[in-house]
């Protein structure tokens, strides 16, 4: 079968900011969300569990269409957005198989920006990064007045280790910044099973403790054993998940269109045919993605340390280089800032303030411990452009092929793909 795409250009649009809360809101926002998934599976397997911004499990399991199950798997495929999927179906049988399915032919919506880190966190609590804290790959970290990184939790300007298989330790506590809790320890509360399958590596990582904590964990090294051992979890009631990283990975340092990213792209596809035939009869399985990719144009590429109105009066960078937060010194005024990118960037970005995102709710609700983290400037790429910084980033970091972070359909609409095994 073939899913109608629309247009390149189309894709590449900015779409309105998604909202959040238990409505069916339309495909951008409501239940149709990464953040529901969770609370309508808790809902599905018959333990209701309500968030901060989901108060309506039940809700959220209607308008995602989960039946009413006793043990559901939930895999989340890192990068695999909806219409990249759509675009490569023939590679994909299973998937394609699922697709047949109308009510597996529509996307739903991940967070902005639509990145791991903020992602990961909003599906892992049933939330917004506006509540977890968590809302870029780099941010401030107030306290200390500099910029972590969200994966390892690590200063984000500090030299890199001489020694890099060394790990660097955490620069601040993961549960001191994200202190939402999961569903997962909701559901645990309850005494529901809850497993994670996924590599050794990622067990008690800085990310996963902030963002997906409360599971048994079971680490594997191959993705056959990662996957059988999702499917043996749910041979109990409960709820399992299961995390694929290639397509993400592959499509930073290849490209989505590659050879390379569609190689992955079926060995991914073949793992989800393994788990729909090892899972118990009767398990519900649904797949998701935490948000899509785009094939950046290196003739769109800006580099901010090249440009002298773009760093006038701004302290740090962080985020990404489709979802920029930018600092403003002491003193400056972040409207002076927005001015002067607007006026470089034109139609090849959205800018705004702190204050004017926080109003689009594009952070979702904030809480005022989170308000501080967030930059005075909000800058999301349209197109296929891209904003690097050579001051702080690597060579490979400012060529990346395929990125994402941005609010376009590409990046923003993700697939929530049902199957029963």
């Amino acid at each position: 079968m073939t899913v109608e795409t629309p247009d390149m250009d189309e894709l590449l649009r900015l779409i309105p900011t998604v909202t959040y809360g238990d409505a069916a809101a339309g495909a951008r926002g409501g239940a149709l969300h990464l953040s529901a998934v969770l609370p309508a599976l808790s809902s599905a397997i018959g333990h209701p569990t309500a968030t901060p911004v989901h108060t309506d499990s039940k809700a959220c399991q209607q308008a995602l269409g989960f039946p009413d199950v006793t043990s559901a798997i939930v895999v989340l495929v890192d990068g695999l957005g909806y219409w990249n999927l759509a675009m490569r179906l023939g590679h994909a049988p299973y998937l394609r198989s699922l697709m047949n399915d109308t009510a597996n032919q529509r996307p739903i919506a991940t967070c902005a920006p639509s990145t791991t880190v903020a992602a990961m966190a909003a599906f892992g609590t049933g939330t917004c990064p506006g509540l977890t804290g968590m809302a870029g790959y780099t941010q401030l970290e107030p306290e200390h007045h500099t910029l972590i990184q969200l994966i390892q939790f690590k200063d984000a300007l500090a030299p890199k280790p001489a020694n890099p298989h060394i790990p660097v330790p955490p620069m601040i506590d993961p549960l001191a910044l994200q202190q939402e809790p999961t569903v997962f320890e909701r559901l645990k509360a309850q005494g529901v099973r809850v497993t994670s399958s996924g590599l050794p590596k990622f067990a008690g990582s800085p990310l996963t403790e902030a963002a997906l904590r409360g599971t048994d964990y079971q680490g594997n090294v191959t993705p056959r054993d990662r996957v059988l051992a999702a499917a043996r979890a749910a041979r109990e009631p409960g709820l399992t998940y299961l995390y694929i990283r290639d397509a993400d990975k592959i499509g930073h340092n290849y490209g989505w269109d590659s050879e390379n990213w569609v190689a992955a792209f079926e060995h991914i596809d073949a793992q989800l045919a393994l788990l729909h035939r090892s899972a118990p009869k009767g398990t519900l399985i649904v797949i998701v993605a935490d948000h899509g990719m785009v094939q950046t144009d290196m003739n769109r590429r800006v580099d901010i340390a090249e440009d002298p109105r773009l760093t006038q009066g701004v302290e740090f960078v962080g985020g990404e280089p489709r979802s920029l937060m930018l600092y403003a010194e002491t003193g400056e005024n972040p409207e002076d800032i927005a001015a002067r990118w607007r006026d470089r960037l034109g139609e090849s970005a959205l800018v705004r303030t702190k204050t004017q995102a926080f109003a689009d709710g594009l952070f979702g609700p904030v809480s005022n411990r989170v308000k501080p983290m967030i930059g005075d400037v909000i800058v999301q790429a349209a197109g296929a452009a891209t904003f690097v910084d050579s001051r702080t980033q690597n060579d490979k970091a400012t060529h990346l092929p395929s990125v994402h972070g941005s609010q376009t359909q590409l990046e923003m609409e993700i697939p929530c793909l049902i199957d029963v095994a």
